[in-house]
């Protein structure tokens, strides 16, 4: 059984809602937000203080996306696409842009709008991040002009990793500025059984912080 260090709505939901679609089971090890802060013991388990931290026997993960390609390499199923795909590289593309491209500019918003001390907020910053997410998810509409899902005609990692970002953009308030293929497209996600039943997993954790 694998072993899954998790915040709610935090980075490692990407691997929380994998593990969901593909029946895979684990142990989840539920922590406040900032664990690094709020559950400095953690940092014996991993000195980053980071999340997600994932175990899978003597194999340890820290990168939200590489642990998706792992689990679609590992797990097989339909999460992943075969290396000779035509669309492995779109696949794998869309698999980093998620975190690299669509959730690094959000987590400058949750920063600069909610987690620094009130003297230390800056609006401006986080409308300047909030508008490079948006030009950014512009890779997104266009994909969707064509089809529901991303790549290979279904769902698969790829849509974990862009659709945790736009679960971030919620959080943040920003949906309400996508685009409405988007928009159906996070509707689409939100309706998958993976996604609820990742959802109620966590719902022990109570609401973060930073979603307040």
């Amino acid at each position: 059984m694998v072993t899954l260090y998790h915040c709610a709505d935090a980075r490692s939901f990407r691997v929380l809602w994998a593990l969901e679609e593909l029946g895979v089971p684990y142990d989840l090890k539920l922590l406040p937000f900032p664990p690094r802060v709020r559950a400095p013991e953690y940092l014996e388990v991993n000195p980053l203080g980071t999340i997600p931290f994932f175990v899978d026997g003597e194999t340890q993960m820290t990168e939200s996306s590489a642990i998706l390609q792992y689990l679609a390499n590992r797990h097989g199923g339909p999460l992943g696409l075969p290396i000779d795909d035509r669309e492995y590289g779109a696949w794998l593309n869309w698999l980093y842009l998620g975190e690299a491209t669509l959730t690094f500019p959000q987590t400058l918003v949750l920063r600069y709008s909610r987690l620094e001390p009130k003297e230390r907020r800056n609006p401006q910053v986080a409308e300047d991040y909030a508008k490079w997410f948006i030009a950014r998810l512009r890779a997104v509409d266009r994909a969707l002009e064509t089809r529901d899902y991303l790549c290979a005609g279904r769902f698969t990692a790829a849509d974990i990793s862009v659709g945790y970002a736009l679960l971030l953009a919620q959080t943040l308030g920003l949906s309400e500025r996508f685009s409405p293929a988007v928009a159906a497209y996070w509707a689409r996600l939100q309706d998958r059984d993976g996604f609820r039943r990742a959802k109620a997993a966590q719902a022990a954790d109570g609401t973060p912080d930073w979603q307040v």
